[in-house]
């Protein structure tokens, strides 16, 4: 076939195949919903109750707007939806750090309760920096999500209950709820909804069980400083100490984070400085992970010289060796719960926004009475 140099030249206007040429009159800018009027001949308001589907067009009016939609590729302006109430608002769950097994599992409880609701759900992390927290709720507060959930045990740092409070009074303005997930509850009445789980409970359920089983001698691994989960762990410590006459020693109670390093470093400084111990109570499993490798490394077995109770009952406890002793935490409970209360607020009684969620000891293999 003879080419006559015109067979070569594609028309502007002449589609390719397999390609869908994008028809913006508005050129390279977002088309908007002006645009789509234009297109459709409409007005502004008939392509807003089209697209809201909450008034009744003509098939024929429908069918020119959605028309014009697909050739503008229109993109709905979600935030304008959400000032108008609209759209259902996301679930924002702030935590510290998306990486620890425990807030994982809160995390996913929550999502899982808010896509059973038709919630999108928004993971945040603050990294233990409270300037990025303030930003985080502010950021949460204008994109007008449902609830903010703080998820994680609290520093109670002077100034926490004030900041908590304004946290609170903010989103509520904006008809959003703070939900303090693992967290206790504030003083005062304020707008915000609490779910935690009983920390002292769990920690005597622990200690019970090893001076039960005939220990004295109870090394405490147990949370830093001001941490409203430590705080609660060592009073449920104590609480066990004085139901079965023990003296408290305060040698034995070594505070300290809440990471498997940690539980290897201070398990092994104790046995460094002879400190006199049968058992073992680390503040959580992954610091129970850190004394076990210490006292491996010192030529202790478990439970044959040392018994051993974590706290949490993350998966892995169960796969140790000895499967580990612990204190299950319903954490994606704690999930769920915290986002079906926030979203069911408004039909509940007042008083009702504050949850303990129990405990429970689970019994394996790294106990054994003292030799």
């Amino acid at each position: 076939m003879t080419d006559n140099g015109n067979a070569a030249r594609t028309s502007p206007d002449r589609k390719q195949p397999g390609k869908r040429r994008r028809d913006n009159s508005a050129g390279d800018r977002p088309s908007t919903i002006r645009d789509v009027a234009a297109k459709a001949g409409v007005s502004v308001a008939t392509v807003s109750r089209t697209l809201a589907g909450n008034y009744p067009v003509s098939d024929a009016t429908r069918a020119r707007v959605m028309a014009a939609v697909e050739s503008l590729r229109y993109v709905v302006n979600v935030h304008a939806k959400a000032l108008s109430g609209r759209v259902a608002g996301p679930i924002a769950l702030v935590l510290q750090d998306i990486t620890g097994p425990s807030l994982a599992h809160v995390a996913a409880g929550a999502e899982q309760e808010a896509a059973a609701r038709g919630r999108l759900s928004l993971v945040c992390a603050t990294h233990d920096d409270r300037d990025r927290e303030d930003d985080l709720v502010q950021l949460m507060r204008e994109q007008h999500a449902a609830a903010v959930v703080l998820v994680g045990g609290a520093v109670l740092y002077d100034g926490y209950h004030a900041r908590m409070a304004e946290y609170a009074r903010a989103l509520d303005t904006a008809g959003s709820r703070l939900v303090l997930c693992g967290r206790p509850p504030l003083p005062g009445n304020l707008p915000v909804t609490v779910v935690e789980y009983d920390n002292r409970g769990g920690a005597f359920q622990a200690v019970d069980h090893l001076l039960a089983a005939g220990h004295r001698r109870v090394l405490f691994l147990a949370g830093g400083p001001l941490i409203s989960s430590a705080e609660e762990r060592r009073a449920g410590y104590c609480q066990a100490l004085r139901a079965h006459g023990v003296a408290y020693a305060e040698e034995l109670d070594v505070p300290g984070s809440y990471t498997r390093v940690s539980g290897y470093q201070r398990t092994r400084a104790a046995l460094g400085e002879g400190l006199d111990f049968t058992a073992v109570f680390a503040g959580t499993d992954m610091v129970a992970v850190g004394a076990l490798a210490a006292l491996r490394e010192a030529g202790l077995s478990v439970p044959g010289d040392v018994s051993l109770v974590g706290f949490d009952d993350v998966p892995f406890a169960a796969d140790l060796t000895p499967a580990l002793t612990t204190i299950r935490v319903p954490y994606e409970d704690l999930g769920r719960t915290a986002v079906r209360l926030a979203l069911e607020r408004e039909n509940r009684l007042a008083g009702d926004d504050h949850v303990v969620l129990s405990t429970q000891l689970v019994i394996r293999q790294s106990v054994r009475p003292p030799k």
